[in-house]
């Protein structure tokens, strides 16, 4: 009987887990850059993204708490959401005021974090790393080995190591930069699932608009 009613009760459905995990409790950042024109030719021209009529170069996508395996995402939080003046203001690094709304309601909510200190944090982080100004001198659009991008941002941040950077490719595009920093600010090596190298040879580069 006692082997029966272990069998049942092991057939129930679990009970559903709490969407999100614990606000502040992560080991690291991960603060992804992207490159605007990659994306407004992959993306943003069909969405009519106000973020193509400008001459963005590397955008920051944004600033992702991570665990050294996994990471947080739609955590239940008391602080306040954002204003659309808040927003708003992130747009000369993020491209658009919707984009900073998405980056704290997904990620800002896990840093135990207020809206205000969220985004005054990316921006530092933004700050942080040197943006290589080479890609915004090229004239058309080129195809190269996603290593000579990981390359450029290493020799403009010599803090940064090989597995503290990694290159995302998407449909053939460079798609992303991605820094792995502490909660700091400090470069620090990825988690293994953070470090994604895009191996290919020849991927799409397009020039600022």
């Amino acid at each position: 009987m006692r082997r029966l009613c272990l069998a049942a009760l092991l057939c129930l459905p679990l009970p559903a887990l709490a969407d999100g995990e614990k606000a502040g409790k992560f080991d690291y950042f991960v603060m992804a850059l992207s490159w605007s024109p990659n994306w407004c030719a992959l993306e943003g021209d069909a969405r009519n993204s106000p973020q193509c009529d400008e001459d963005h170069g590397w955008v920051l996508h944004g600033l992702w708490p991570q665990y050294h395996r996994g990471w947080p995402s739609y955590c239940p939080t008391v602080e306040r959401a954002p204003s659309r003046a808040q927003t708003s203001e992130m747009a000369d690094i993020m491209g658009t005021g919707g984009l900073a709304w998405h980056q704290w309601k997904k990620h800002g909510v896990c840093t135990g974090l207020s809206a205000s200190q969220y985004y005054d944090l990316s921006r530092e982080a933004y700050g942080s790393v040197t943006r290589p100004e080479i890609f915004r001198k090229l004239d058309d659009a080129v195809t190269l080995p996603a290593s000579v991008v990981e390359d450029a941002f290493m020799e403009a941040n010599p803090s940064l190591e090989a597995d503290m950077v990694t290159v995302t490719c998407r449909d053939r595009y460079i798609q992303e930069v991605r820094v792995c920093l502490s909660k700091d600010l400090e470069p620090v090596p990825c988690g293994r699932d953070a470090i994604k190298d895009c191996t290919m040879k020849d991927a799409m580069f397009m020039p600022i608009r």
